[in-house]
């Protein structure tokens, strides 16, 4: 199996499309006022779908790997994005900085690089090079 696709809830598709747009996904289905699909880097998709009520709790959280994380967080907020955290190296072994959408899910930025799929601890792995 492949995750190719993420779907998150929004209250209003055509103002989170500008902000998707705005971390750099490129749009390629635009349904208003129900849904919109976004083509990102390396060819999954990530589309928005229009609720009438957003799921109780916390949200969805939704991570971007970046592999210039200090500058796009530089770059988006010249564009006036907020953030809730700036960059930060986690315990495991990543450095994130999130903010919210305009739904108020959870986006997180990250660099990873080789510990997203080879950290110390992955199971049956003891070396990844």
């Amino acid at each position: 199996m492949i995750l190719n696709q993420v779907t998150v809830p929004t209250l209003n598709v055509e103002l989170s499309i500008a902000f998707y747009e705005l971390l750099g996904l490129k749009l390629i289905v635009k349904a208003l006022p129900h849904y919109a699909r976004f083509e990102c880097p390396g060819g999954s998709t990530f589309s928005l779908h229009l609720v009438d009520r957003l799921p109780i709790g916390n949200g969805i959280s939704v991570y971007f790997e970046c592999d210039q994380l200090d500058a796009e967080v530089e770059r988006f907020i010249a564009a006036g994005v907020e953030f809730d955290e700036l960059p930060t190296d986690k315990p495991w072994l990543w450095r994130e900085a999130s903010m919210k959408d305009p739904d108020g899910n959870h986006i997180i930025l990250y660099y990873a690089g080789s510990n997203r799929l080879y950290p110390p601890w992955r199971i049956g792995q003891v070396n990844n090079e």
